[in-house]
């Protein structure tokens, strides 16, 4: 029976022991990074392997395409495409134009990933960008107004949508006051939980119908000092599932990350015991890979519903998409905007 996580593999092609692992343990998708992306035929065949290893042929296969320093998709075979932050600027001078822009973008990012067997992607980025926050978020956000960065995270979402992609927003219920990097520690944020909830969920109750999200591995010092969002049953259940209001299928952030402690089967196991539908494993270690699929259980009841009815949110393209028009629309808007750094 399909188990409820999200596995990275290893390289661009299975092994026999990942196949075998896969047959095994069936995760609910698979998750790509730069090292598992060559080219897209290369790329078509190894969503197709996931996808007959596991027996069925609708598993999700997952990606980080964002664009700007977060695509793992890249030049020359792939487009470039902006930070988050290219669109709040446009946004600030031209509001129509920016939401335009980021519909667009997503639209393409869409016909990119679906042509090559990826139907799902984790965008967009609903973090507030603030003085302090992180560069591991930075230009990732789209900028500081709440009111924007929802705008603009539901016109991209709905440009993944249009293409048949499903979107998954990040990161619960927000990273951008993180002020230390949680791929290595973990960011402690002292903000009131008044300051949390007037502006920092504020995207994400806008988009509070999104069929996945992501949370953070962040410690909120007001609402639980006891453990990360990732890990709280108090975050989950006051914060992302009450004043957010989300239903949809929550997945942890990558637990390979070192913002959590304890054996990789630990970080598994506090997850959904906090109520995550999903947790998401991403480096492709076999070990680790096999204490995350031992310690996660079947994904059934609530959870299961949850994902089948963000899975039905995905319907084919219509017909008639002219990418050449709207990608020299797309670089027109763009190209108002100075690149960031």
């Amino acid at each position: 029976m399909t188990k409820a996580f999200i596995s990275g593999c290893a390289g661009p092609v299975l092994t026999e022991a990942e196949r075998a692992f896969f047959r095994a343990e069936d995760p609910w998708g698979l998750i790509l990074f730069g090292r598992n992306c060559e080219t897209p035929d290369q790329i078509s065949r190894l969503s197709a392997e996931f996808r007959a290893a596991v027996g069925r042929a609708d598993a999700p296969v997952v990606i980080d395409q964002e664009g700007g320093r977060v695509m793992r998709l890249k030049p020359p075979l792939w487009p470039s495409y902006p930070s988050g932050r290219i669109y709040g600027l446009l946004y600030e001078q031209d509001s129509a134009a920016g939401l335009r822009a980021a519909w667009l973008g997503a639209r393409l990012i869409a016909d990119d990933l679906l042509a090559i067997g990826i139907t799902m992607d984790c965008l967009p980025v609903l973090d507030l960008l603030y003085p302090e926050t992180v560069a591991a978020i930075g230009n990732r956000s789209y900028g500081r107004d709440p009111a924007m960065v929802a705008a603009l995270g539901m016109a991209a979402a709905e440009g993944l949508l249009a293409g048949g992609v499903l979107p998954v927003m990040k990161h619960m219920p927000g990273h951008g006051r993180a002020e230390v990097d949680s791929h290595h520690d973990l960011p402690r944020i002292r903000a009131p939980r008044e300051a949390i909830l007037a502006d920092d969920v504020a995207p994400f109750h806008a988009f509070r119908t999104a069929p996945f999200g992501m949370t953070a591995h962040l410690l909120y010092e007001a609402i639980d000092p006891a453990a990360p969002a990732t890990q709280s049953k108090i975050v989950v259940d006051e914060i992302i599932r009450g004043a957010i209001g989300f239903d949809g299928a929550l997945m942890s952030d990558d637990l390979s990350m070192q913002a959590l402690g304890g054996t990789l089967g630990d970080r598994a196991r506090k997850a959904h015991a906090a109520g995550l539908d999903l947790v998401l494993h991403c480096n492709g270690d076999m070990n680790e890979m096999r204490q995350v699929a031992d310690a996660t259980p079947e994904l059934a009841g609530v959870a299961l519903a949850r994902c089948q009815r963000g899975m039905a949110r995905r319907q084919d393209p219509a017909a008639g998409f002219d990418r050449a028009a709207h990608r020299a629309e797309f670089e027109a808007l763009i190209g108002r905007i100075e690149p960031l750094a």
